[in-house]
């Protein structure tokens, strides 16, 4: 219809990401300082979980919400897509040959045909690896460890966005990548793809196992606040969180989720869109946090008062 307009000159993850990034820091700006006087449907959207709104409910936004639970679903997405990421990205390394026709067309039309090469095989391989690993620790977490509240509700916004962060950064870490993109050299050299570790890279695989462990571990202790010895639910209730880094902060799990996006970020700081990945990352889960720490303050009159919402120590 418009032959001057190609839709694959826009790099749609960009603004995906970019437009998460806007919504979360504005009605969490609004939220923090004028709440009180924000529309029940702004505030019912944004709240949900064990903190979600208190009083009387907005009927429409009541008919767009779904069970908490359902976050089992997007994870089910996420192992499948990093999977197949990861699968694509291992074809095209260890054959030696630039991804699939289909493959590259698919990332042009997500990411723009004027992609250029910015991250090495070494860190696309990395940063796949430790994407993949994280999105099937928390498929396993999500089906077979956390306990989810019958009774809670989160918003179909909310519930769709966990679609769109996982399928946006797995395009993200590939659509940079050497071998997925038109530009670069006519001619691979003849032993393929180079391979090139560093202290660098190593550094963050360690940092990233380490928050990569201990947000287990988080959700671990969450998930037992409603089990008993033997294993068995026996509480649907919120409950105080003790032990690891639950004595520093409210959110370990999110302090945990910002290190590892750090961390993927420092492998594939090249990767021009792995910037509004990052940022995204940062506004959802302080936002979170900041919220979840309120409600602990204001349900537990003893809370430990050495506990920060978010950073140990700092914030």
């Amino acid at each position: 219809m418009f032959p001057w307009f190609d839709i694959r000159s826009i790099n749609l993850i960009n603004f995906l990401f970019a437009n998460l990034i806007v919504t979360v820091v504005v009605l969490g700006g609004l939220l923090a300082t004028i709440e009180k006087h924000l529309p029940t449907a702004i505030r019912q959207t944004f709240r949900y979980g064990k903190h979600a709104l208190k009083g009387s409910p907005d009927r429409l936004v009541s008919l767009l919400e779904v069970p908490k639970a359902w976050f089992k679903h997007f994870y089910v997405f996420a192992a499948l897509w990093s999977v197949a990421g990861f699968a694509v990205m291992m074809e095209t390394y260890l054959t030696g040959q630039p991804a699939r026709d289909y493959v590259i067309a698919f990332l042009d039309t997500m990411a723009t045909n004027k992609r250029m090469v910015r991250t090495t095989p070494t860190e696309t391989m990395v940063a796949m690896t430790l994407i993949t690993l994280q999105c099937l620790r928390r498929f396993y977490e999500t089906w077979f460890v956390q306990v989810f509240s019958s009774k809670l509700k989160i918003n179909l916004s909310a519930y769709l966005v966990g679609y769109i962060h996982y399928f946006g950064t797995i395009v993200a870490i590939l659509a940079q990548a050497e071998g997925f993109t038109r530009a670069g050299p006519v001619s691979l050299p003849t032993n393929g793809y180079r391979f090139e570790p560093s202290v660098r890279l190593a550094l963050c695989v360690g940092v990233f196992c380490y928050a990569w462990y201990h947000q287990y571990l988080s959700n671990v202790i969450l998930a037992n606040l409603r089990k008993d010895k033997a294993g068995k639910v026996v509480s649907q209730k919120h409950s105080l969180p003790t032990g690891d880094y639950f004595e520093a902060v409210s959110s370990p799990h999110m302090f945990f989720e910002i290190v590892m996006y750090v961390v993927l970020f420092c492998v594939l700081h090249r990767n021009s869109t792995m910037v509004y990945v990052l940022l995204w990352v940062l506004s959802n889960q302080l936002m979170n946090s900041w919220l979840t720490h309120q409600w602990y303050v204001e349900n537990f009159p003893n809370y430990p008062k050495q506990r920060k919402a978010l950073v140990p120590f700092v914030l």
